[in-house]
């Protein structure tokens, strides 16, 4: 069966409930503090898996033993063909998600070990990869890193996704490599032009997505917490090619997913189970 291989970042959230966004210099008073596994990498790798294909992910942990541990023993219960943590010399990443009243967030994330991540890290991931597999990628690592590992997925003939958040400048540069791209409409609006000729999809939230012109409306849901959403289509997605489903049908399946993790709170802990995800299979 073809893989996918998910190279990004690995963490933890605490996440905040807050009726607006703080002021310069105000003081909020955040309510339902959760603590939970976290990183796009890390979710979107989760989800891969959950919709049954092998995948190898492989994400940089930090020297903070307690806060590593926490995260190999969390993705340790996962089913992974193969887990890649290397410790680096800096903190494991963290994110503070505040979610707003009915549903939207705002994401501060840390990324110095992320970024510290090396080509030579992240290439035994890519051993023995071919035809068939998908490579799924996000903007966490250093440009360097993800254009060389974008670059090598496409020598040996694997598919790759490229979801660009967060957003560098000079980001635009790496969709060459890339066999997709998928990003929400501030991340397509900064590619700008380098989205022409690719094949991209642009998420809209509420109103579904739209995949090279064509636009796929989204899951009616009663949104909870819109965190993870993104990461869960991706997630899918990255899944559904694997399997060799047409893009219709792997669209369909990723915004069914989406939806479902939409309408629970929090990220990790909303993304849909092996059980939801049976469709995508």
């Amino acid at each position: 069966m073809n893989r996918v291989v998910v190279i990004g970042n690995a963490g933890l959230d605490l996440g905040l409930v807050v009726p607006r966004l703080p002021l310069p210099g105000e003081t909020l008073i955040g309510a339902e503090a959760a603590r939970a596994l976290g990183g796009k990498g890390l979710n979107q790798a989760v989800v891969a898996a959950r919709c049954g294909v092998p995948v190898r992910f492989c994400a940089p942990l930090g020297n903070d033993a307690p806060q590593a541990d926490e995260v190999e023993h969390g993705l340790s219960a996962e089913r992974f063909e193969q887990l890649l943590l290397p410790r680096l010399g800096h903190p494991t990443d963290f994110s503070l998600l505040m979610v707003l009243p009915g549903g939207e967030n705002s994401i501060v994330s840390t990324s110095a070990c992320s970024l510290a991540l090396t080509f030579a890290d992240a290439e035994p991931a890519l051993r023995e990869i071919g035809s068939g597999d998908v490579v799924l990628l996000q903007g966490n690592l250093a440009l360097d890193v993800t254009g060389a590992i974008l670059a090598a997925a496409r020598r040996a003939g694997a598919t790759t996704v490229f979801n660009p958040a967060p957003f560098w400048p000079g980001t635009e540069k790496l969709v060459a490599h890339c066999s997709l791209v998928i990003a929400n409409r501030l991340e397509a609006k900064a590619l700008g032009a380098a989205l022409e000729g690719v094949a991209s999809i642009v998420t809209l939230g509420a109103e579904g997505c739209v995949y090279n012109g064509r636009t796929f409306p989204a899951e009616e849901t009663a949104a909870v917490d819109t965190t993870g959403c993104g990461d869960a289509f991706c997630g899918v997605m990255a899944a559904a090619l694997a399997r060799g489903l047409a893009i219709d049908q792997a669209i369909s399946l990723a915004q069914k997913a989406a939806a479902l993790t939409a309408a629970r709170p929090g990220a990790f802990d909303a993304l849909p189970s092996r059980e939801e995800l049976s469709l995508a299979r």
